[in-house]
């Protein structure tokens, strides 16, 4: 029979570290506790559970069914708790809404969200991380953040998943406008002789990018570089005359400025869907639901001010 009074806190603890991690070395060292004391508290906390939560893969181990359902309650448990201790102890008021935002809107539409959650909330705190879609979309799915703001994922990543369209974005090709005379007079050819910056092949717009060179009838880049960073996409193309192949709103501010240059490429085909996804079903807290809407806020905004400069 299951019981939930056998249930201590480090159990939790310690079944989300090792999920974490995916091993029980991982996790032992991390949490400064021997692999014994870790693999022991695993079983306990399974007896709880009346059911296996993990199980070897490899060298290391992976949740079953039973445990990506436990992993979920368990990250919230923990948050709550640790929330609770922290506005006792008078150290915030509420845990913070757990945000995780693609390069796609790091720089474009997460600030200025963020600025208008925080006037109006000014107790309001905010966890944001950044990465590869993939990554963030499964920490989602796990419970580790409490929304995501990026391009729709794929058909088959979207089980058990919401998404709510925002805004739009494109691809672009861009280079540096100080070295524009090296690429812009024979675009196509310089393909084939600068360094050209594109998206892993795991990330959520590398089909996308692949299929733009087919449509266009580019020639595969010889020389290039794998990335995700746009911090590092920026101080490339700025000190080497390099094609950077880049969702438009990383780079707007720069293009605004003058100091990137578009390549003359018909990327159309390319334009779509950002926004917010979360996990279908759940109800977000009073202050992600704020947030969300200071999301949606910032959007109309920027859609407004972009249709502004249009005309």
């Amino acid at each position: 029979m299951n019981s939930t009074s056998r249930l201590r806190l480090r159990h939790l603890e310690v079944f989300v570290e090792t999920a974490r991690l995916g091993s029980v070395s991982r996790a032992a060292e991390w949490l400064n506790l021997t692999q014994p004391a870790v693999s022991r508290t695993l079983r306990e906390l399974e007896a709880s559970c009346g059911a296996t939560l993990v199980e070897r893969h490899g060298r290391g181990i992976r949740l079953t069914a039973g445990g990506e359902v436990f992993l979920r309650h368990a990250i919230a448990g923990l948050d709550a708790m640790r929330g609770g201790v922290a506005a006792i102890a008078g150290e915030a008021d509420a845990a913070p809404v757990r945000v995780g935002a693609l390069p796609t809107v790091a720089t474009a539409l997460m600030p200025d969200a963020a600025a208008h959650y925080l006037r109006l909330q000014p107790k309001g705190r905010l966890a944001v991380a950044s990465g590869e879609q993939d990554m963030l979309i499964d920490r989602l799915r796990r419970g580790g953040l409490d929304l995501v703001v990026g391009r729709l994922p794929a058909p088959e990543e979207m089980v058990s998943l919401a998404f709510e369209p925002l805004a739009h974005d494109s691809v672009v090709f861009v280079v540096a406008a100080r070295h524009a005379d090296a690429v812009t007079a024979a675009p196509r050819e310089a393909l084939a002789n600068v360094t050209t910056l594109l998206p892993p092949a795991n990330s959520i717009i590398r089909p996308i990018v692949d299929r733009l060179f087919v449509e266009l009838g580019l020639p595969r880049p010889l020389h290039v570089i794998e990335t995700v960073s746009d911090s590092f996409g920026r101080a490339f193309v700025r000190r080497f005359p390099a094609v950077w192949v880049i969702s438009s709103n990383v780079v707007a501010p720069e293009l605004a400025a003058g100091e990137f240059t578009t390549l003359p490429f018909d990327t159309a085909s390319t334009l779509g869907p950002i926004g917010l996804t979360t996990r279908a079903g759940d109800t977000l807290s009073p202050d992600a639901a704020a947030f969300a809407e200071s999301l949606r806020h910032t959007a109309r905004l920027q859609k407004g001010n972009s249709a502004d400069d249009a005309r």
